[in-house]
């Protein structure tokens, strides 16, 4: 569920379970807990969130201020670099002959968007014969605040740091954006149908809130 707290669009994680009022949480890395009660509507969520939205901004921006910012990479030294959750020295991925930091960056974004493509590819076969559906176009992108995006007209986009994440958070996102094709919005449904592909997908969600600054170029 996603709501809108003055200039920002927030993503709402709601957990139903056998209780009398809705609790909010907020974890270090700005994951919005919502915990309601079972049969709780969505304006009942909405009101209770937006009489907190101070007090959730306000969380907000200190967890942001607290969080340590990764450095900037050395395209000539020795840094690593993240594919499919591991690390690995430039070398290693593409060829380092051209000592220009730019170009360097350039082939780098390339290679991660090739190899996402194709990953994305194989994986998606796997889970649409799963969940019955099938996108009308899936396009690799880069995008500062999406890992993954799905159309009304079925358009599925990725975002090429993806590339970055070991392949079982690759999967979650492939998953949760097919979902979409069942389940527009992220109501009980989605996450029910989410769940059932991928019971411990909360893991993966809390991996990207909580490493998803350092997957970048």
């Amino acid at each position: 569920m996603q709501i809108q707290l003055g200039d920002q669009t927030l993503q709402l994680h709601v957990q139903y379970a056998k209780r009398k009022k809705i609790s909010l949480q907020i974890d270090m890395v700005g994951l919005i807990i919502v915990k309601a009660p079972t049969g709780a509507s969505e304006e009942m969520i909405r009101s209770a969130v937006e009489r907190h939205s101070e007090w959730i901004l306000e969380s907000l921006r200190r967890n942001a201020a607290a969080r340590r910012l990764p450095a900037p990479k050395e395209y000539q030294g020795e840094d690593k670099f993240l594919y499919l959750g591991k690390e690995y020295l430039l070398h290693e991925l593409i060829n380092t002959s051209e000592q220009d930091v730019e170009k360097l960056k350039l082939e780098l974004k390339k290679f991660y968007f090739a190899s996402l493509k194709k990953i994305v590819a194989g994986r998606i076969t796997r889970y649409q014969a799963v969940l019955k559906v099938k996108p009308k176009s899936i396009e690799i992108v880069e995008s500062r605040t999406k890992w993954g995006s799905c159309s009304a007209d079925k358009k599925l986009t990725f975002n090429y740091r993806l590339a970055m994440a070991p392949m079982e958070v690759i999967d979650y996102v492939i998953i949760h954006e097919l979902c979409h094709l069942l389940h527009m919005n992220h109501d009980r449904s989605f996450w029910r149908r989410l769940g059932s592909v991928m019971p411990d997908y909360k893991e993966k969600e809390a991996f990207l809130a909580r490493q998803g600054q350092f997957m970048t170029l």
